[in-house]
């Protein structure tokens, strides 16, 4: 049979600090609030088991317990725009809503199938200038310490901010307990994407409506080295545009690389972070149930099962016999 996986980076404001100014995007995250409860109703309604990669901030009530969690060593990068502390410092005005929400965070536990996995405790990125593994040891410290405290949660899945990673930070959350991370596809224009460029960008643009790159889906089996599972990202749901005449072309390269997967047997890792649906909430939500019922679809006629990240590892980790 094929796997569909779904991770979705939950990060709110943690992971856009350093691109808009928090005060400009209050709509944003109201909308993005409302939309998660539902996204969460269509999952349980088709079925859908899925990861939720958090910013451990989020989970903190206000600003006084996220300081009480904070990381004994700081991020030290180059560019300190990079960092959230930089940031918050910065800060004259905040609106605590785009930067706090442990009630949505409890809300996806309690949901049936729904995995917390981590996507650090402050969107820590690991390729750009400065970062060093000691910071992002305190960092994942951080965040396993706050799930742990406040939800009684161990956390076992990892998605990198910015989908930036390398051989070291692979090393230490590996030594730090966790077990499985979505890695980047194998095509050259997603390699390093801390030093994406143009050309990079319109490519991984390109290939959302006509293949440019390697097959999107794979067999989880020779995914495992070293004791933890690689899940590469096979496609980034694209949120919805007005007026656009691609939003079909991109959903019909979903449905097909879907099928080919539960076709092949393989596994098919679609993403994207809650927030995507903070502009049109609705005609993007309309998307989704129509790719999960397409999804019913392949489960129905070919046996196609819905995994998260963790799922994927349990099922998987043991070797086949034969």
């Amino acid at each position: 049979m094929g796997y569909l996986i779904i991770s979705l980076d939950f990060e709110l404001h943690w992971g856009r600090y350093d691109k808009y100014p928090i005060q400009e995007v209050g709509e944003y995250y109201s909308h993005t609030r409302e939309v998660i409860p539902k996204i969460l109703e269509l999952f349980q309604k088709y079925g859908i088991h899925a990861t939720w990669a958090t910013v451990g901030s989020l989970m903190a009530e206000n600003v006084e317990e996220w300081k009480s969690y904070h990381p004994a060593v700081l991020p030290n990068y180059n560019d300190p725009t990079y960092s959230a502390y930089h940031w918050f410092a910065q800060q004259k005005e905040l609106d605590t809503k785009a930067l706090f929400a442990p009630e949505l965070v409890k809300q996806i536990i309690q949901a049936p199938h729904q995995e917390l996995g981590s996507h650090t405790f402050a969107h820590f990125y690991t390729g750009e200038k400065g970062a060093n593994q000691n910071a992002f040891r305190a960092d994942l410290e951080a965040a396993q310490k706050i799930a742990d405290e406040k939800l009684g949660t161990a956390l076992k899945s990892l998605v990198f901010p910015r989908n930036q990673y390398n051989p070291s930070s692979l090393n230490t959350a590996m030594e730090l307990g966790f077990k499985v991370f979505r890695t980047n596809p194998p095509d050259w224009f997603w390699s390093s994407p801390e030093k994406a460029n143009l050309f990079k960008k319109l490519f991984r643009t390109g290939d959302t409506f006509v293949p440019l790159g390697k097959k999107s889906y794979y067999d989880l089996d020779i995914k495992f080295k070293r004791g933890f599972l690689q899940l590469p990202a096979s496609r980034l749901l694209r949120p919805f545009k007005s007026y656009s005449v691609f939003n079909t072309l991109r959903i019909n390269r979903i449905k097909k690389e879907m099928q080919e997967a539960a076709k092949e047997k393989m596994a098919y890792h679609l993403w994207w972070h809650p927030h995507n649906f903070g502009i049109h909430p609705q005609q993007n939500l309309q998307i989704l149930e129509d790719l999960l019922i397409y999804y019913k679809g392949l489960q129905d006629s070919m046996g196609m099962q819905s995994l998260s990240m963790w799922e994927a590892y349990e099922k998987n980790r043991q070797p086949q016999n034969g």
